[in-house]
This record gives structure tokens, sequence and C-alpha cells, in this order.
């Protein structure tokens, strides 16, 4: 019998609307300071510059009030849950051969000012979040998509930051969900209680079938930081450079996630 899986994890709606305008506004504020030198430097996201990353984090937000703005699916219940979005959205991935993300849009700080403006506008402070939205990837309910929001912001906001050698800050609460999201979405993946994935403070979690733990201290352990949890879990970087670096710890003959990562293939 398979392991059972356990119930999703419950956002709070106003928490991470504020989490996603809080991560928003630190990187439109580094945004305002970026020098034409700098938005043209190469990132690790192929071909494109830190001009291209900046247009595609803001119109990653933009795209909640365009999903907005659009007839509410029909049905009760989402297409897509929170823990299919993942992989999901990594079936959806860009085309390299797209036009990049800045194309078309010269004023980039004009950009930032008008999506954080519809998004006030759009998503008030106040309501449930259970009003779905037409994704690309289907239907998802408000709350749960801001959560991916919160995912594509901190991951790009570690872009920018490996691009430039910036310090731009991360909103607790934002990076709180996108790593919860992403221990989560492991646990779902590889479903069992044989090893402990550890993402203090924020995340706990069990998965991989064998022999489950119950008391005591765990034979199989994985212990690792937010940021590093969040680049092996995006493909920023290889389980064996984290192990090499200390940047992870795994012990038990169990404790090997190579085969399961990166989650966003």
């Amino acid at each position: 019998m398979p392991p059972a899986k356990k119930r999703p994890r419950a956002y709070d709606h106003l928490r991470t609307r504020t989490a996603v305008l809080a991560q928003y506004a630190h990187v439109r504020d580094a945004v305002a300071a970026l020098t034409p030198q700098q938005l043209a430097s190469p990132t690790r996201l192929g071909d494109w510059t830190v001009r291209d990353l900046v247009a595609h984090i803001a119109l990653g937000l933009g795209s909640v009030s365009r999903d907005l703005a659009l007839p509410e699916p029909p049905g009760p219940k989402p297409a897509t849950t929170l823990l299919q979005w993942p992989p999901a959205v990594a079936a959806v991935v860009r085309d390299p051969g797209a036009p990049a993300p800045a194309a078309d849009r010269p004023d980039l700080f004009a950009l930032y000012g008008e999506v954080e403006a519809a998004f006030l506008a759009d998503v008030p402070a106040s309501g449930t979040g259970d009003r779905l939205l037409p994704t690309r990837v289907g239907s998802m309910r408000l709350t749960d998509y801001l959560v991916t929001r919160t995912v594509e912001l901190v991951v790009h906001t570690d872009d920018l930051n490996e691009a430039l050698g910036l310090e731009i800050p991360y909103d607790r609460q934002a990076l709180a969900a996108c790593t919860r999201l992403l221990a989560d979405t492991l646990a779902d993946r590889a479903p069992g209680g044989s090893v402990e994935v550890r993402v203090p403070p924020f995340a706990v979690v069990q998965c991989i079938g064998g022999p489950k733990h119950t008391r005591g201290t765990p034979p199989n352990v994985v212990e690792t930081s937010p940021l590093t949890w969040i680049r092996l879990a995006t493909g920023r970087t290889e389980w064996a450079r984290a192990l090499e670096e200390a940047e992870v710890s795994a012990s038990g003959e169990r404790a090997d996630l190579a085969a399961l990562l990166p989650l966003l293939r």
C-alpha cells in the first residue's frame, strides 16, 4: 500500500498578499538604482540579460491582474492545486526562441509602478482568496497563485543577486512560503517516511518510501538553509556540489536526493 499523503498545507491569503508586495518592493527599489551597464549584464538564465530578468519579474506579478481580468473558470474546484503547480509550470517553461521579456518595455521602472498599482487595485486587502484564476497551467485559487508568486519573486531575487553581486533582501514570509511549497512538493513527489528533510526555520518534511521513522533521531536526515534548498529545487545548484561545499548535510544511506532534484525541471 502506498504511503498516505498528508493534507496540503494552508496559506493565509492576506499574509501571502503582504509577502508578495514586500518582496516585489525590494526588487523594485533595487531596479530603480540599476545602471545601464548593470541592466546589460548576463545572468545564469541562458541568454537573458539583467534587463530581461527584471522585466520578467514584473510581468510575472502582472499575471495576477491579467488573469483576474478574465472570466472566472467554471466549477467549484481548481483544475491545478498548489502542489500540482511546480510540475505543471515546469512543462511550460519559456521558449528559448521567444522574444526577450524586456523587448517592448524600455522603461522598466514605469513597468514596475504599473504592475504594483494594478495589483493593489485588483487584489484588495480583504477577502478569502478563493476566487479561481484561469492561469496558463489551469485554474487556480487566488491564494494558491499568490504563493506561486512568492516562488517566482524569491527565486528571481536570488538570480539578480547572483548576477550583480547585490544583496536585495528577502521578505521573511515570502521566503518561508517559497521554501515550504518546494519542500511539500518533494514530499508529494516522493511520499514516504524514511528520510527527513529539514530546512530551518521554515520546513520539515518526510519523504521517500522505506522504514518509517517514529521517534528519536531519524536515521536518514537532510538539512540545509532555505536559499540552498531553493537553489537545489530550481536547478540553480546541483546536489553533489552542495554536498561538496558543505551547504547540505546528509546522513544515512537513504539521504540522497540527487535523483529527485531539481523539482522544477
